[in-house]
Formats: C-alpha cells, sequence, structure tokens
C-alpha cells in the first residue's frame, strides 16, 4: 500500500461515499434515481479534473451488479475497443452487462467515436465516458443523441474539508494551522486528488512544530492555474472578461483578465479582444476607447510581460467604466445585411461623376448640390440608391459622448426633411 496513492487508498467504496456532486447523488438526483428505477443508461461524466468522474463510474457499474471494463482514449483505439466489445459478446448469457468505462473520452476521434454507434444500439454494453471538455464540442452528434451528459462541479471548500476530514480519522490528524488548512483547500482549487496529494506532501515533511501557511507554500509547488488555451476554458473565460467589461464591472473584469494571464494566455490575444470591446460595446458612447485600447496593445509590445501586461489592465478598468452603446454595432450589421441584399443597386445619378461627354449626356452628376456652397453645409439631398427607401441604421443611446451624436443626428435629419419638402414644392411649381 506504500506505492498506492492516497487519493487511489481512500477512493470512495459507495455511492453515499463520494463527496460532492448531490445534484447527481443526493436524494432527488439523476444517478440516484436511475439506481432506484433498475435502469441503467449510458452516460457522459463531464467536469474538471478531481471531482469524482472515475469513482462514480466505479460504483455505478457496482450499483447494477455490472461487469465494469476500463479504457483510457489516450492509449488505446478502435482495436482494443472491438477485443473488449468481442470478450463481452463471448461472456456466458448468465453474465452481467458490462460497463465500459472511457476515460478522456473527447481524445477519440469521430471514426473511433463511431465505433461504439452499432453496440450502443444493440445494448451489448453500457458506455460511460469521462471528460474535462465540453462534450458537444468534441463528441459527433449521432454518439450523443445516445448518451446523457451529466455536468459535475468542481469539489466546493466544504467538500474539500470532508475529504481531509475522512483521511485524518483513519490517518491521524495533520499538523498544520487553520490557516495553513484554509491555504490547502485554497490550492486544490477543487480538485480532490489534488488535495489528497497535498495531504501526501505534508505527511512526508518533516516539521517539530504546526505547519504554516509560509511552510506549506514552500513545501508544495504552486499549482498551475486550471486552463487550456485551446479549450472550452479558454472560451469561458474569454466570454466571462468579455461580458463583464459590457456589465461596467471592472473588479470582475479585472478578474477574469488575469485569471486568463495566470493560466499562460497570448497578451496579444486579450489586446486583441479589448479592441474590440472598444468598438462592439461602447463604439462613440466614448469615442476615446478604441485609440486607448490601440495605445495598450503598442505599449505591450513596446515594453512586453510583465510590464506591458499592466497597460491592458488600464484599459480593461477604463473599458468597464466607460458608457456603453452597441448602436454602432447594431447599425453595422443591418447595413451589411442590407448592402447584401441590394448589392445589384447603383447610386442615384446625381452623386456619379462624370468624367466623359456621354456620362454627362446620361446625367451623370446632374443636379449634385456641393455641401460646402450651401448656407449651411448641408443639402440634404438623397444618397442612397433611387429604388431603396431611406433606412436608418444608427440610433445613438442618450449616453457618453453618443448624446452629442444623437443631437447632430436629429439636427441633420430635421434639416433633411426640410430640404425634401422644400424639393418636393419646386417639383410641384413646375409642372
Amino acid at each position: 500500500m506504500a506505492t498506492v496513492p492516497l487519493a487511489e487508498q481512500l477512493r470512495p467504496k459507495t455511492l453515499s461515499d463520494v463527496v460532492g456532486q448531490q445534484h447527481l447523488l443526493g436524494k432527488d438526483g439523476f444517478l440516484s434515481h436511475l439506481i432506484a428505477a433498475g435502469t441503467p443508461l449510458s452516460i457522459i461524466l463531464w467536469g474538471p479534473p478531481g471531482c469524482g468522474k472515475t469513482s462514480i463510474a466505479r460504483l455505478y457499474a457496482k450499483a447494477f451488479n455490472m461487469h465494469f471494463v476500463s479504457l483510457s482514449a489516450v492509449f488505446s483505439g478502435t482495436a482494443d475497443l472491438k477485443k473488449i466489445i468481442k470478450d463481452t459478446e463471448d461472456r456466458p448469457l448468465l453474465c452481467h452487462c458490462t460497463l465500459l468505462f472511457v476515460d478522456e473520452i473527447h481524445r477519440f476521434n469521430k471514426a473511433q467515436q463511431d465505433a461504439f454507434l452499432p453496440f450502443l444500439e444493440k445494448g451489448s454494453l453500457i458506455l460511460v465516458g469521462a471528460t474535462t471538455e465540453n462534450p458537444s464540442f468534441y463528441l459527433n452528434n449521432a454518439l450523443l443523441s445516445r448518451l446523457r451528459v451529466l455536468t459535475l462541479s468542481p469539489l466546493t471548500e466544504e467538500d474539500l474539508g470532508l475529504l481531509l476530514n475522512r483521511y485524518e480519522e483513519t490517518h491521524g490528524k495533520l499538523d498544520l494551522t487553520n490557516e495553513a488548512r484554509k491555504h490547502m483547500f485554497d490550492l486544490a482549487q477543487g480538485d480532490g486528488r489534488y488535495l489528497l496529494n497535498l495531504v501526501e506532501n505534508v505527511r512526508a515533511y518533516p516539521a517539530t512544530s504546526a505547519i504554516d501557511t509560509a511552510q506549506l507554500t514552500h513545501m508544495v509547488q504552486k499549482r498551475s492555474a486550471l486552463f487550456d488555451k485551446t479549450g472550452d476554458q479558454h472560451y469561458n473565460l474569454i466570454s466571462a472578461l468579455h461580458k463583464s467589461v459590457r456589465g461596467s464591472d471592472p473588479n470582475a473584469a479585472l478578474y477574469w483578465f488575469t485569471r486568463m494571464l495566470e493560466g499562460g494566455e497570448e497578451p496579444l490575444f486579450l489586446a486583441r479582444r479589448l479592441i474590440r470591446m472598444a468598438s462592439e460595446d461602447i463604439g462613440l458612447a466614448d469615442p476615446q476607447a478604441l485609440p486607448l485600447a490601440i495605445a495598450a496593445r503598442d505599449a505591450y509590445e513596446m515594453l512586453g510581460s510583465p510590464e506591458g501586461e499592466l497597460a491592458l489592465a488600464q484599459v480593461v478598468i477604463y473599458l468597464a467604466l466607460a458608457p456603453k452603446s452597441n448602436a454602432l454595432y447594431v447599425a453595422y450589421n443591418e447595413a451589411r445585411e442590407l448592402a447584401g441584399n441590394t448589392s445589384h443597386l447603383t447610386p442615384p445619378s446625381i452623386i456619379l461623376n462624370a468624367p466623359t461627354k456621354l456620362m454627362k449626356d446620361l446625367g451623370y452628376g446632374k443636379g449634385y448640390d456641393y455641401d460646402h456652397t450651401t448656407p449651411d453645409g448641408f443639402s440634404g439631398q438623397n444618397y442612397f440608391p433611387d429604388a431603396l427607401e431611406r433606412t436608418e441604421f444608427y440610433h445613438p443611446v442618450e449616453r457618453g459622448f453618443e448624446r452629442e451624436m444623437k443631437k447632430r443626428n436629429e439636427y441633420f435629419a430635421r434639416k433633411r426633411q426640410v430640404g425634401l419638402q422644400n424639393s418636393e414644392s419646386r417639383i410641384q411649381n413646375s409642372e
């Protein structure tokens, strides 16, 4: 037992021993209802490391008295799957159904995933897959349609405390200060396996007095942030940053920004997203937002890490506290859609240049009013295609600098309406 990891030694023996995941294993939990009904289903357990996926799979099989077979998608392929199925089908008819547990199932490619389908259709096995990645991104629809996806949560501090108490009941109390004990939970970040690994480190440390936070930090290596630059966590965290900025919460925005940096995110990726936020969520409500975001990007390129990251943090807070408007974003999208649907229409002839005699004879530029020569510097002419009704895309909000833009927009709209009425009167008089 000395070589068996502590996490394996303390693996729960029954589902009631599993720490956390009460939404699945509690009285009204989904898995509890399945077991009570005696109807095993193929499932996907989706959750972060150390939340109990493997333990739940083993105990799920035990609850239904099924033959348990484990497979790792990291080391296995279609040939291993076929061998397992053949062994299952060669077993005597009186033997129990097989539950196949596939760890890291998201690592299987489409062809390997398709290999499960005929056996799931026949009921040759019950499949339980475990993954830390969003199944909708990594598993094909044919397989997903035959499975129930169950989401597992990181362990809470209370859950981790139960794990530590369970260890101390059988192995003796750890000599830790209360602050060090709390720091262990912080270091574990919801990962029960990591907590028990920390316990092994502490147990091997020769101490003459209670271990404090400083000693604990010295004896254990700082854990890398839970982050994958190409995985689901990448998109979750950048979404959290964007929405915190949009929601004008500088503290949450700064938290998610630093979470991504701590996880190893490329600062220039964050800089590009901040530039996007400046246009999409602030726009003309604060015209300085975009040049400041670009300036922060340039500052990072000049200074590098870690000095340049402070400039990016500065613009995170500025954008979060800036007045918000998506009027520009909405106007752009509406104009783009209309432009795509009316690309066959030509500009009105009055605003077409006439560099040749033929073009002049065709009326190009005829009747055009040069705006600078008008009393107000505004002619109010129509610049949309003749066959297209005038459309209002841009609707400024009453926030920030867009209050001024709204006044200007309304001023020119009134002037344009007066000009249109005068033009119609001239036409009627000429007739």
